[in-house]
């Protein structure tokens, strides 16, 4: 399946203030053993992608020493956690949380349903998507279902109903994408759907279980988004770049996959113990909140379902298991656990994408261009043409911009006021950036420079047009 061309209408990159999905891009770090975070946004919101893409080879992980720390810190810290909480002291602390939560948890309906409401409102609002800003469509009867699906969660009457708009625009988003890049909303989909049908019940024995799908349709969706940063650290280059705060002066290939296992491990922390679980939406909450002024209100909007769902988990009470509770209560049963969850969701990560894609799949592929965002000559990150193997071709478009660059540039800077000169020899420079860029995006095959020069040309292009629009004062008299 193709994204259709209507999605195209907005480009979501890094550089804009408008967006969607998660988009997680740089995911939340934790200095993993002490659990302090960072903003995290989903990387798909601010950064083109393609989704056929193959991704980083599995052993680039595997090898990687900061992985295996992140890891064992975290191992640690649930370890240490799940001891705790097997003690009287921890018994108590989770009576304290009971108890500082008792206003929301006797309310929790009401408010999961109308954080529900309030989103399908916003993303009405917003217009041209699914269920996320990522997921655009140019049907506008969509809005309006959102809109219907938003009214229906007051009544449970009406909340079934709801669940089904819901299923059906996950259904057509999936027709527009793919299964692969729609599993990273299954908790925008499929787990609030389950959520309104349970919750609408009559039968106490399936309304029980309506917090706990919810639960696990948001630690499924985190623990698979955040395979991204391994499977495609090159999507985070550029806004680790434009954004170097959110890395806390860790460089960026150690930020990265340390960032990557924290969100991966507070996702499965969601699924264990009371406390652990409990815990780690403390953590994912901070980190959401955290995101939400760097990266503005689309983040909010996007991000509110979730982050609605994570309050709920910390004000949840409840103490049974009612999956595997003994391996979930023994203290063993954390890096069994761990490492079998892991080995599922990157076997069916990798495994998933090279059986829907194949092995030579690519941004130079022949097979058909999955993207959310398409091709364009402004931004050209999907398939661009057929790949080039005569070096001297590229050696001649490089040779190329330099010839178009060298003489505008000298010309400007000869300009007697020194500032005027400075602006008119680096307006050429500037463009002659982006055309090198440009010759990069047609002729070159590595992630990260491609990355790089797409970077470049987003901000050379701004800063080309401010320094046109100083000009255009000066020559105005206004300075």
């Amino acid at each position: 399946m193709t994204a259709q061309s209507g999605h195209a209408d907005q480009n979501f990159r890094h550089r804009h203030d408008t967006y969607w999905r998660l988009p997680m891009a740089v995911g939340g770090a934790l200095t993993v053993g002490a659990w302090s975070t960072t903003a995290q946004a989903h990387v798909k919101w601010f950064a083109p992608y393609i989704v056929e893409a193959s991704p980083a080879p599995l052993m680039d992980t595997i090898t990687n020493g900061w992985f295996w720390l992140a890891i064992g810190l975290v191992l640690v810290f649930f370890v240490a956690t799940r001891v705790f909480e097997t003690r009287p002291a921890g018994e108590a602390t989770l009576s304290a949380m009971d108890r500082a939560s008792d206003p929301l948890w006797f309310r929790l309906d009401d408010f999961i349903r109308a954080v529900i409401g309030a989103f399908f409102v916003a993303i009405f609002a917003v217009g041209g998507v699914y269920l996320t800003p990522d997921l655009q469509t140019p049907a506008e009867w969509v809005s309006w279902l959102q809109l219907l699906i938003a009214f229906g969660v007051f009544s449970k009457r009406t909340m079934p109903f709801s669940a089904a708009g819901i299923i059906i625009l996950w259904v057509l988003a999936l027709r527009d994408y793919d299964l692969f890049h729609l599993l990273d909303y299954l908790a925008l989909g499929v787990a609030v759907a389950a959520y309104l049908v349970l919750a609408a019940s009559s039968n106490e024995e399936w309304r029980k279980h309506r917090f706990e799908v919810l639960r696990w349709g948001v630690a499924i969706a985190l623990m698979w988004s955040s395979l991204e940063k391994f499977a495609y650290p090159e999507w985070f280059y550029p806004l680790v770049a434009e954004k170097p705060f959110l890395t806390f002066g860790m460089p960026r290939d150690v930020f990265i996959p340390m960032a990557g296992v924290a969100e991966f491990t507070m996702g499965f922390g969601l699924l264990w113990t009371p406390l652990v679980r409990r815990l780690s939406a403390v953590a994912l909450f901070i980190i959401f909140n955290a995101a939400v002024y760097p990266f503005g209100r689309i983040d909010l909007v996007g991000h509110a379902l979730i982050m609605a769902i994570i309050v709920a988990i910390a004000a949840d009470h409840t103490r049974e298991l009612h999956f595997l509770p003994a391996i979930r209560r023994a203290v063993a049963g954390v890096p069994v656990a761990l490492g079998a969850v892991i080995f599922i969701f990157v076997t069916g990560y990798w495994g998933l994408h090279l059986t829907l894609y194949g092995a030579d799949s690519g941004p130079r592929s022949q097979i058909t261009d999955m993207t959310t965002h398409t091709p364009n000559a402004e931004n050209p990150h999907g398939q661009t043409a057929e790949p080039f193997v005569n070096s001297p071709e590229a050696m001649a478009a490089f040779m190329a911009t330099m010839d178009t660059m060298h003489g505008p540039m000298m010309e400007g800077m000869q300009h007697p006021d020194p500032d005027i000169a400075f602006m008119q020899g680096m307006i050429p420079h500037h463009q002659g950036a982006i055309d090198m860029a440009e010759v990069v995006l047609e002729y070159g095959s590595d992630r990260e420079v491609r990355a790089l020069a797409q970077h470049v040309i987003d901000e050379q292009q701004i800063e080309i047009e401010q320094m046109r629009r100083w000009l255009a004062i000066r020559a105005g008299g206004q300075l």
